[in-house]
């Protein structure tokens, strides 16, 4: 099983006690004490203090700067320190590799049985190949390291790939992580993968590394502990990505029904390269959001006929024969939310649709604008496309019989009244909560505003909205309606609609 670590980077004694203390309390099976970080450290008098109060198995690191820690002193203090937390009952101890030869020759050799030597190296620039990697991995190990320790860090989430095919191929217990927020899957998927431990942090002010979920994450949003080699991975690639609510809203789904699967924010800069290096069948679903609704047209295999037409995917399923298949989920996510704010409860299921007839303005020509566009026509709707670049807007009115407009033009559009907005553009979103495709003003022009942003819940947009007396429609709406589908599409058929 791959342990929880919490690392613990207080300033005082007395801080890192306590945070210990609420270490055990979240779940975790052990800490790293970050000898590094304590301000004034006296070994003598505070290696004792620390261990005394910790309720849970300890590894002590003592990290210099030159490898990316706090410690500016001699290396004869800093291995003498790290030889009394041997000699205290520590558990682990870490030391780095350039130094390991000259700290197995400062204790001669000798360490107490119960004490592992994890030796570690950090590279803060990038990940080397797989074939650098496995050499280091075994100069590590040359050294006589009971645990190998490598920690890189992730230019592209394709990275984390080539620390996973190194720790499988491990004949010693290793740690391989990767950092930043690119490489969370590596400290996500490190059971799948073999990892020895990974670390969860306290909170989001006590990290020791980049990239580190908190410790409640692990546990409680990805299950960790039940994670296992034949675990199937599931994710939302998209760029920004954390803002997503996806991983909570489908984690929990996949616990509650006993799937056997995890399913994460994935960083990603090019879908194309994502799918074809993470090829396993293991690999078995994604979501697709900015940018790569329409990019996913192209990287799939074969398309449900309403993705095709609409020339956007947000879901993608791997057959067990490899072949990757897209769907569009976002139509029927938006379409039937707008349908409900237009004519309430069950107006989406009437045999006449309350879109039917009504003029929309859909702003954006992206993927998301294209499946709301394309719902709406099949409603019967008359479709107006706003975009900010005018050839996109055009492109996608043509190919839908709709007419379109500059994003400009919507402060004085108003050729009737009673129209219907939606926002298919990430203006609003988390972190510019600022944006709004519409001066508010013309927001009056509208019977109903719908934004596909759903974070913040109520955005700029719906708020104007509101303050001028138009019926919104959030985008958690959408948000829950498509992902039920693609839960369903996920898990071979099981329905998302008693859990969400």
């Amino acid at each position: 099983m791959t342990l929880v670590c919490v690392p613990l980077v207080a300033r005082t004694v007395e801080e890192m006690v306590a945070d210990a203390a609420a270490a055990a309390a979240a779940g975790s099976d052990l800490v790293e004490i970050r000898l590094d970080f304590i301000q004034g450290f006296r070994p003598r008098e505070h290696l004792p203090q620390l261990l005394r109060g910790c309720p849970l198995p300890v590894l002590v690191t003592y990290r210099p700067t030159w490898e990316g820690g706090q410690y500016e002193g001699d290396e004869t203090t800093r291995f003498d320190t790290l030889r009394l937390a041997m000699e205290l009952g520590v558990d682990y101890v870490d030391i780095e590799l350039k130094v390991a030869d000259k700290f197995m020759s400062f204790i001669s050799g000798n360490k107490p049985e119960k004490c592992k030597l994890i030796v570690s190296s950090h590279n803060y620039e990038y990940t080397p190949s797989c074939e650098e990697l496995a050499n280091l991995v075994a100069r590590i190990q040359a050294v006589g390291a009971d645990i190998v320790k490598v920690a890189t860090a992730a230019k592209d989430i394709v990275d984390v790939s080539r620390m996973f095919q190194v720790m499988v191929h491990c004949q010693v217990p290793m740690i391989g992580l990767v950092m930043s927020e690119r490489g969370l899957m590596s400290r996500v998927l490190a059971p799948k993968f073999g990892g020895y431990l990974t670390f969860g942090i306290l909170n989001s002010a006590k990290t020791s590394a980049p990239g580190q979920p908190t410790v409640e994450e692990l546990l409680d949003v990805y299950n960790i502990r039940c994670i296992g080699p034949d675990t199937k991975v599931l994710g939302l690639i998209a760029n920004p990505v954390k803002q997503s609510k996806s991983p909570i809203l489908h984690n929990k789904c996949l616990q509650y029904v006993g799937y056997n699967a995890v399913y994460l924010p994935l960083l990603g800069d090019n879908l194309a390269s994502f799918l074809e290096t993470y090829s396993s069948p293991d690999f078995s679903g994604f979501s697709c959001s900015l940018p790569f609704k329409v990019d996913a047209v192209q990287c799939c295999n074969e398309h449900d006929p309403v993705a095709k037409s609409i020339g956007a995917i947000n879901t993608i399923v791997r057959r067990p024969d490899g072949k990757l298949v897209g769907y569009n989920t976002d139509y029927i996510g938006a379409i039937s939310a707008i349908e409900d704010g237009i004519g309430g409860p069950g107006s989406k299921d009437a045999v006449i649709s309350p879109l039917a007839g009504r003029l929309i303005v859909v702003v954006g020509a992206g993927g998301a604008g294209k499946a709301i566009a394309y719902g709406a026509k099949e409603k019967g709707a008359r479709v107006v496309v706003a975009n900010r670049t005018y050839e996109k807007a055009v492109s996608l009115a043509n190919a839908i019989g709709g007419q379109a407009l500059r994003l400009a033009d919507l402060e004085t559009f108003r050729p009737e009244d009673g129209m219907i907005l939606a926002n298919a553009t990430s203006l609003g979103m988390q972190p510019n909560i600022d944006g709004t495709p519409i001066p508010k003003k013309a927001l009056s022009f509208y019977d109903v505003v719908f934004d596909a942003v759903y974070a913040p819940k109520v955005t700029r947009l719906l708020r104007e909205a509101e303050e001028c007396g138009v019926k919104v429609v959030s985008g958690v709406e959408m948000f829950i309606r498509q992902a039920m589908g693609q839960f369903e599409h996920f898990t071979g058929g099981i329905e998302g609609v008693m859990f969400f």
